[in-house]
């Protein structure tokens, strides 16, 4: 020790009778212990200090960013910068006669610094990320991929400042050569670097938010939203399964979000009776007076009668054959009835598209198509909604004559005997 630092305990060691390798270990050791117990009281003293004054101002405060803060360990992790700033200062003394170790144990610290730095920062975004999730404008946003992005940004910086500081060179000159090896990082992270892009896709061109019900047939997905990160996004199913789906996926195929049903007015009830072909006619004047008693379409008929039978006296048609002139059929009178019930239904939005078509026909017979919009877009009450409406239409089939087409059984022929 020919540089003046601490030699009073050496030269104790010394006057104990110690030669001057044990002598020198010995005083590294004290020191490195002194350092060690000073370090940890300070690191006991200031957690206490800043844990009881952030929970007071946690209480007094109006906003909860700083409980986040608390509940993140943020106070935790910094009261551990003074007492590694002291055991940065102290172990160039302790160690001065031991320069290869020296270096060692600083290169040590100055990599438990990186981490402690690296850990900071890592709380600090849980914290604003669950902070703003309280906020109502980025509640749906999906606050965990940016989260993961600056993650991910910061823990490759801190990769490569470890490498730097073990192989000691210059940061900049180790990144600069980083650069011949860019295609092995690009395949490394490629996934990740997917996910990034997806994330800022996803996010600009708000395809999906957090609490979406969306539909995803590729990977069985059917069901909300519930957390969007960068490289995964997860789905609860309507029977409570959950489905991952890579967040590339999201611009990379084609999927279906409901949220457009979900802030509209309504939802779409789109469903066919198939009507059977055999059953439907020309209606005579007796099944026309029938009818009338059903009230909804009775002001229709007598309308619809008057014109007729004006249109065919003008014309002087022949009525004795039905298909002579115009006539009203089974068909066309209960699709304006289905029509005219869908209008009185409490449940349907009037204000959205309401139509009754007639499909072209197939080998089962005449699709009539309703194609409206619930009120109420609440899945159990839409599904009681469109069961109800087409509950009533097939009991008042009969009513008008027509018959619903059931594929027809055959059963085996019974062998004689």
């Amino acid at each position: 020790m020919d540089n003046g630092l601490p030699r009073l305990l050496y030269k104790y060691f010394l006057e104990m009778g110690m030669n001057e390798s044990s002598a020198a270990y010995l005083n590294m050791f004290v020191l490195l212990l002194a350092a060690l117990i000073l370090a940890w009281f300070l690191d006991m003293v200031i957690w206490k200090l800043l844990r009881s004054v952030s929970l007071r101002l946690a209480r007094k405060s109006k906003t909860n960013f700083d409980n986040f803060l608390v509940a993140n360990k943020v106070p935790r992790y910094v009261a551990h910068i003074l007492p590694l700033a002291i055991l940065f200062e102290i172990v160039p003394f302790a160690m001065v006669d031991f320069e290869y170790a020296g270096t060692i144990v600083f290169k040590l610290l100055r990599i438990l610094f990186v981490f402690l730095t690296l850990f900071t920062v890592k709380s600090i975004f849980r914290s604003i990320n669950d902070y703003l999730k309280t906020k109502p404008r980025f509640r749906d946003k999906p606050m965990d991929s940016y989260i993961q992005v600056f993650m991910i940004f910061a823990w490759f910086v801190g990769v490569l400042t470890i490498i730097a500081i073990i192989t000691e060179v210059e940061f900049i000159k180790f990144f600069t050569a980083l650069g011949a090896g860019s295609a092995v990082i690009l395949l490394i992270f490629k996934d990740s670097i997917l996910g990034l892009v997806a994330s800022i896709q996803v996010s600009i061109n708000d395809m999906v938010r957090i609490g979406d019900w969306i539909t995803f047939e590729k990977y069985g997905a059917d069901g909300d939203v519930i957390e969007i990160t960068l490289a995964t996004v997860k789905v609860q199913n309507f029977d409570k399964t959950i489905t991952t789906i890579p967040t590339y996926s999201l611009i990379s195929d084609s999927f279906k979000n409901w949220r457009g049903m979900q802030e509209s007015g309504g939802r779409r009830i789109k469903r066919a009776l198939i009507i059977s072909q055999k059953s439907i006619r020309f209606l005579t004047s007796e099944d026309i007076e029938a009818l009338k008693k059903i009230q909804l379409i009775e002001p229709y008929l007598n309308t619809r009668s008057e014109q007729i039978n004006a249109h065919n006296d003008s014309n002087n048609i022949d009525k004795s054959l039905a298909i002579n002139g115009r006539t009203l059929t089974n068909i066309g009178v209960f699709r304006k009835y289905v029509n005219d019930y869908l209008q009185n239904h409490p449940a349907v939005n009037k204000g959205m598209t309401l139509m009754v078509r007639q499909l072209a026909p197939t080998t089962q017979g005449i699709p009539l198509e309703i194609y409206v919009f619930s009120s109420d877009k609440r899945w159990e009450n839409y599904e009681y909604i469109m069961a109800d409406i087409f509950d009533h239409l097939m009991s008042a089939l009969p009513f008008f004559d027509l018959e619903l087409y059931e594929f027809p059984l055959s059963f085996p022929p019974i062998p004689q005997t």
